[in-house]
């Protein structure tokens, strides 16, 4: 054929066709040894990734690589911090006292009206499962998390400058490519043509987030009635299971929403992003990543967020709880702390967003997208394919689905890693989730591109750009969240405070009475008591909060306990993330930027270099000097000015001046 001939010619090297030319060993080394599942425990040979793709797409799956390879001693740590959970369950004293039935501990009711007092004993399995993720040793895996965030940007930088090196992009710059318009009516573009595109990108953003957060309120509102609903049922298994039933058929809910929205955030992104009209590829890309980002970030965490910081914060106390819409009251947390709620939240959305994306969103529409596809073009095909037996290779590369960036790509690693850091002191499990989700992400990238994509125009990149500061700024966010998080979410705060102040023994023996309020029930509002109470001979029912008892002078105030806990939180926070910001500095101080090998090389091609510089205007000054001497030896007394009379020959000059 016509591209066959040119080829064999030497007009070009290759074509944008799968199997031809120059590349049907490397096709076959990466089919063989990359684009298969069963090659999960080999290194990626990103050299033939980067030959026969592109330094971009190279440096994807280099950068994917070395993520993945990082996760196994964040995941180590994890198993062994959930492993002392489960190892001290047993002799943990807080969880101890809430399933100790003779202490009868009577609490208030949990809705109005249908609900009745009930014993804290029986929610002594939600105290357990909340230990396993609560306990002393999250508060060390949050720190070790926060510097493998460093660890790991540490490390992937000294990763992209060997592979700068080897590949030879030191100093260049990223391919330009001029887009959507050409570059002179882009330049003629003023700040009021642009203007409208920038009222309609803010306005659109602003009006998604509001978008997100009535999706999240959608949720807390079927969970808040949803309750009440089953409190009010006759059947008494039904009224046991409340929370459980609520709590995982919102976080399903909540996951729905999230895939739905994120398909729309993406294709909302595109369209503000054409609408700037961008003037390089480059920059387009990098304003619909900073879009896309910022909606799937709120997306993602908005719901998360609320359980970790907002949910039972305001719900009130018995006696003058909120209500929404004048009938429902606000949520309150699990007995247990808002800690397991949290981390079951966490979880669902986590594994759920990584099975269904990878097996429905990455395997089964594109699979579906190239069924219709075929199907379209079937007839306009069927004419050329009659001629050709067997049908040429670049027809059937043609029949494959076009290749589309690779934001998407980077993005779901991206939301991953916020997963990984950002919440991980409430699951410790998340790395190890992550890392078996990664060791089959890379073959299912590697099978996607080699078998299914078209394959992409080479393009050269320096570095993976604007993701290395989305990471960099997770990274230092992530602080800030699990200091939080552990001062705030969890229960260490309150434990320590109460063995170091309030404990009588200096152990955590009465713990759970400390933590436990006083209220009268004569105290309870007209309607809100229970209808059908089977303790009709109590007084006082407690509940989890820091106020005075109703026989106090200042009864239900904060009491000095509360604040006492409250200022120790701050405190932790203020010391939590000053001790991990110096660590991290210190991290980054110790590990060099450039490896050493690669110092040592440049230095040797420095000195290399100056050498043959040296030669060089060694032999132009040899040279200069013996033209002088040939000239001098024919003209005698000539216009030579003699060395003694302190003037150089321009041989001399030349080799200074150079």
């Amino acid at each position: 054929s016509g591209i066959s001939t040119l080829i064999a010619k030497g007009v070009y090297d290759a074509a944008f066709l799968f199997m031809i030319a120059s590349f049907p060993v490397c096709f076959q080394v990466l089919h063989e040894e990359w684009a298969r599942y069963s090659a999960f425990y080999k290194y990626q040979p990103i050299d033939l990734v980067r030959k026969y793709f592109g330094e971009k797409i190279g440096l994807y799956f280099a950068w994917l690589g070395v993520y993945t390879q990082l996760l196994i001693p964040a995941s180590i740590v994890g198993i062994i911090v959930f492993g002392y959970g489960v190892a001290t369950v047993d002799t943990n004293i807080p969880s101890q006292e809430m399933c100790d039935e003779s202490l009868n501990f009577t609490m208030c009711p949990l809705c109005d009206g249908a609900c009745d007092f009930w014993h804290l004993s029986t929610a002594c399995g939600t105290a357990r499962a909340s230990h396993l993720f609560d306990n002393p040793a999250t508060v060390f895996f949050a720190i070790f998390m926060s510097l493998w965030a460093v660890l790991f940007l540490e490390h992937w930088k000294r990763r992209q400058i060997s592979l700068s090196f080897s590949w030879d992009l030191t100093g260049i710059e990223d391919d330009e490519v001029y887009s959507l318009f050409t570059s002179a009516a882009i330049e003629k573009l003023t700040w009021k043509d642009r203007l409208p595109g920038y009222c309609i990108n803010v306005s659109s953003i602003l009006f998604m987030f509001g978008l997100t957060f009535s999706a999240v309120l959608g949720v807390i509102i079927y969970r808040i009635t949803v309750s009440a609903l089953m409190a009010m049922s006759p059947d008494p298994e039904t009224k046991s299971n409340v929370r459980v039933t609520v709590t995982a058929t919102a976080v399903i809910i909540n996951l729905v929403v999230i895939l739905i929205l994120d398909e729309i955030y993406g294709a909302v992104a595109l369209w503000l992003t054409e609408l700037e009209i961008p003037k390089t590829e480059t920059n387009f890309e990098e304003r619909l990543i900073l879009k896309a980002f910022l909606l799937k970030f709120v997306n993602a965490y908005a719901p998360i967020f609320y359980v970790a910081f907002f949910k039972g914060r305001f719900a009130g106390r018995p006696g003058n709880y909120v209500y929404v819409f004048n009938d429902y009251r606000m949520e309150e947390c699990a007995p247990g702390g808002c800690l397991i709620e949290l981390c079951i939240q966490l979880s669902i959305i986590m594994l759920g967003k990584q099975l269904i994306q990878n097996n429905i969103f990455e395997i089964g529409i594109p699979k579906l997208k190239k069924l219709v596809r075929a199907i379209k073009d079937k007839g306009s095909t069927e004419a050329e394919i009659e001629d050709e037996r067997p049908p040429k290779q670049w027809n059937l590369d043609y029949a494959l689905a076009p290749f589309e960036g690779l934001t998407p790509e980077y993005m779901e690693m991206i939301i991953q890693f916020g997963f990984v850091s950002l919440f991980v002191a409430s699951f410790p499990l998340a790395p190890l989730f992550a890392l078996l989700n990664n060791v089959i992400e890379i073959r299912l990238d590697a099978k996607k591109f080699v078998t299914e994509l078209r394959r992409p125009v080479a393009v050269r990149a320096k570095d993976i750009g604007i993701w290395y500061n989305i990471l960099s700024g997770m990274g230092k966010f992530s602080v800030i969240i699990n200091a939080f998080v552990i001062s705030f979410t969890s229960d260490f705060i309150p434990r320590l405070v109460y063995q170091y102040m309030f404990s009588q023994t200096g152990t955590m023996h009465g713990f759970i009475d400390h933590t436990l309020s006083y209220f009268n029930v004569s105290n309870l509002k007209a309607g809100t008591a229970p209808l059908n109470s089977d303790h009709g001979d109590i007084t006082v029912c407690r509940y989890k909060d820091y106020r005075e008892p109703p026989w106090s002078s200042d009864a239900y105030t904060f009491s000095k306990q509360y604040w006492c806990v409250l200022a120790a939180r701050l405190a932790f926070v203020i010391l939590f993330q000053n001790l991990v910001m110096f660590l991290s500095l210190v991290v980054a101080w110790v590990i060099p930027d450039i490896p050493k090998t690669i110092v040592e090389q440049l230095k040797r091609e420095k000195k290399l270099l100056v050498d043959v510089f040296l030669r060089e205007e060694k032999e132009k000054f040899q040279l200069i000097q013996s033209l002088f001497s040939k000239d001098a030896s024919k003209h005698p007394g000539s216009h030579v000015i003699p060395q003694s009379q302190g003037a150089p020959l321009p041989g001399r000059y030349s080799t200074l001046g150079g």
